[in-house]
């Protein structure tokens, strides 16, 4: 039976602050009102300190000012009855459609729901599962692949959909509402997800600018990740980058370990973890599970799965749950398992590890006709067997409001609050810094990380670079002539459609980091509207500084007309079609999760938005049933501004006199003949045509192009408009697409 009181806490805390002291009375009789608790963390965090700048050593003492080693006020997470059920897909096949007393072939158990000619059935995951999990212990959940570890962790993290998951799960006796859980609790997953560029002391301070609150000095920020580092062993890592295929970095253990450490910077109450040890070798996972322990003695809930503990990490563990299929087959502690299997029939031998064993005759009874049927109703006789000895006086009444107030001013949570509310929803802000704050943290980090990989802007530079020096030389110097207007209209289309293709490498940017922003937004580490927004100001210096290398490559080498103004705005398209571009890839790259996807999805629709851009076919020769699309073509309207900023000049002609003949077959009779023929038309249409004489001047053309609906600045602020439009979609495709529960 493990006691109430918890282990020694470690002198080196996670935010070392000194216990509340020269108390009059205890906290069993004292109980102000949350606001006045929650007003005095600070007053007595700097009286306990002596000076703002320094940060104090952990202790906790009693009003004659004796050292402690036991805490008055546990948490403990109690959850009872969970329930956990999917539905997959039923295999059907002719003999088992066929069999008869068994609907589909199923078990008579298997619940199956038929809707049309998809055949479901019910898998269950949990089922019926209930245990506790306590202040300064580690509660370890095994079982053999598929069992529903995971699955349970899940559970307990509250990233199951509400409705799927029947049961409850309560701390202290109070139901855990999601908002509180999320500041007050932190989940490391399986897959260590970090950024390869970032050193561990640059992960970490992130980590720390975004779950710490602004009221807390950046010295004082510094020296949490300082503490952090020691805590975690790593020291020697610390100026290391995390590294990834292509970079070395920092060993597995050492990732693993900064996984943990970016999740509870804040020093949370309650940890889940996802096999922390999982291909780890055996002294690394050690290492991190020796971590996980200073953490529960610090005064947090550690709940994690692990797949096979050694017998060194079995020995810091505190609590073990066993699964199998779904149900409970043992929870207790290691030193009961000896017991509980040798009363079962199946004794552990003597230097065996008894994980290992308990795993094995688990697998064996898996195996068996009956399953674990046996060893479940046993554990159920066992538990109850346990409940009946247990100390009444284990428990102790206290609420949720008191244990999260003491915990505050010790120094946990240090993303604590300020609000005066009575509620424990209320007691911490639901994110730790404003949107401002936010953005400019996310934007210092991926201006760092974007540093430190300059290749890939210098790929995408010398893409632009490239195709720029090649439409200057093939088009080089273009004339007035009927050829040449065709000549302006390809570079014109081809150009465009470069600046949007250009964008594709903009769609794994954020499926690298997906994941990340995942794990850091599903405990509100900030908000997405934040990152939306830095993502899109990060943006804006690279397509500025790819839009004027592209415009200043092309403009005068092809002989564009405008001067200096039409040259301006020909920049200004150029950034306003890489805007749209950028921002319309990035949307892709939120709702489509997989690269190759992407870009399948990305060129198809660039090709079908140049295709109805007024280019191949005018707007007004496209069916009534595509002109939509037009519409919708991105490429439309950077194309017919690029056309009115060159074509819009009555002053300027293209077509004189006998020109009129190019590109048809009378183009090939001798000057004399034409002029023949120009005369022979004079006289017909009763107008003078010399050789000098305009017949087409530029807003012909636009007018022959059929662009005339929108002047080249609306072209302009429509394509902005776009981009806009796709940033907002890119927001909502994040908040839809990132809630990070099972359903």
């Amino acid at each position: 039976m493990v006691e109430n009181m918890s282990p020694a806490r470690d002198t080196v805390g996670f935010f070392n602050y000194t216990e509340l002291h020269d108390r009059p009375r205890s906290f069993a009789s004292f109980s102000p009102s949350l606001g006045e608790l929650l007003k005095r963390v600070g007053d007595v965090r700097r009286e306990a300190a002596g000076d703002e700048n320094e940060t104090p050593v952990h202790q906790v003492v009693d009003m004659n000012g004796k050292t402690l080693e036991t805490r008055s006020l546990p948490f403990v997470l109690s959850f009872n009855n969970l329930t956990y059920s999917v539905k997959v897909r039923r295999k059907i096949s002719f003999s088992s459609v066929f069999q008869r007393g068994n609907t589909l072939g199923g078990s008579p158990t298997d619940k199956t729901v038929v809707d049309g000619s998809l055949f479901m059935k019910t898998k269950t995951l949990l089922n019926n599962i209930s245990g506790e999990a306590r202040e300064g212990e580690i509660m370890a959940v095994l079982g053999a692949s598929g069992s529903g570890k995971s699955t349970l962790i899940d559970a307990l993290a509250n990233r199951i959909a509400k409705g799927s998951l029947k049961g409850t799960v309560t701390l202290n006796s109070e139901v855990l509402e999601s908002r509180l859980l999320k500041v007050i609790s932190a989940y490391v997953m399986q897959d260590d997800l970090l950024f390869p560029m970032l050193t561990v002391e640059e992960t970490l301070m992130f980590s720390a600018e975004f779950r710490l609150p602004r009221t807390l000095s950046k010295s004082k920020k510094k020296l949490r990740v300082q503490a952090l580092i020691d805590q975690l062993g790593l020291r020697n890592a610390a100026k290391t980058i995390i590294g990834d295929e292509g970079h070395r970095g920092v060993s597995g253990g050492e990732r693993r370990r900064v996984s943990i450490g970016i999740d509870i910077i804040h020093d949370p109450i309650i940890l889940f973890l996802d096999e922390p040890t999982s291909g780890l070798d055996s002294t690394s996972a050690f290492m991190v599970v020796k971590v996980l322990q200073r953490i529960a003695q610090s005064g947090s809930i550690v709940v994690m799965s692990v797949h096979q503990p050694s017998y060194r990490i079995l020995g810091l563990l505190d609590r073990l749950l066993f699964l199998s299929r779904g149900q409970t087959v043992y929870s207790g502690s290691p030193a009961n398992l000896p017991q509980y299997f040798a009363e079962f029939g199946h004794p552990i031998p003597e230097n065996e590890n008894r994980t290992e064993f308990a795993l094995d005759r688990i697998r064996e009874l898996e195996g068996s006709p009956e399953g674990t049927k046996s060893l479940v109703e046993f554990h159920k006789s066992w538990q109850s067997m346990q409940n009946i000895s247990k100390s009444e006086s284990d428990h102790q009444s206290i609420s949720l409001k008191e244990a999260i107030s003491a915990s505050i001013s010790r120094g946990k949570l240090v993303s604590g609050a300020t609000n005066n509310d009575a509620s424990p929803n209320s007691m911490v802000p639901t994110f730790a810094n404003p949107f401002w704050i936010e953005m400019a943290v996310l934007s210092k980090r991926s201006v760092l990380n974007s540093r430190r990989m300059p290749e890939l802007f210098g790929i995408r530079l010398g893409a632009v670079l490239v195709t720029g020096f090649i439409l200057a030389t093939m088009f080089w110097q273009l004339d007035n002539s009927p050829k040449g207007v065709q000549e302006r209209l390809g570079f014109f289309a081809f150009a465009m459609s470069t600046t949007f293709y250009t964008c594709a490498d903009a769609l794994p940017v954020f499926l690298q980091e997906r994941y990340i922003f995942m794990r850091e937004t599903a405990y509100n580490a900030y908000r997405r509207s934040s990152y939306v927004l830095s993502h899109s100001l990060v943006a804006l210096p690279a397509l500025i500084f790819l839009s004027l290398a592209f415009a200043a490559t092309t403009f005068w080498a092809v002989g564009l007309d405008g001067g200096i103004s039409g040259f301006l705005f020909y920049f200004l398209i150029i950034f306003a079609a890489f805007w749209a571009g950028s921002s319309f890839v990035t949307f892709l790259s939120g709702v489509v999760p997989h690269v190759m996807l992407g870009y399948t999805i990305v060129v198809a629709i660039l090709a079908y938005f140049l295709l109805f851009s007024g280019f191949f076919i005018t707007r007004e020769r496209i069916p009534g049933y595509w002109i939509w699309f037009h519409y919708l073509s991105l490429v439309k309207y950077p194309y017919e501004a690029v056309l009115q900023n060159e074509f819009d000049n009555p002053a300027k002609c293209f077509v004189r006199g006998v020109q009129i003949f190019d590109n048809t077959p009378l183009g090939l009779v001798p000057t004399a003949m034409k002029l023949k023929l120009l005369e022979n038309l004079s006289n017909t249409l009763g107008m003078k045509i010399t050789r000098s004489t305009c017949l087409t001047t530029g807003s012909d053309i636009l007018q022959q192009q059929g662009v005339m609906d929108l002047s080249k600045w609306n072209c302009l602020l429509v394509t902005v408009a776009w981009g806009f439009l796709f940033r907002i979609l890119f927001y909502f495709s994040l908040l839809i697409g990132s809630k990070n529960k099972r359903r």
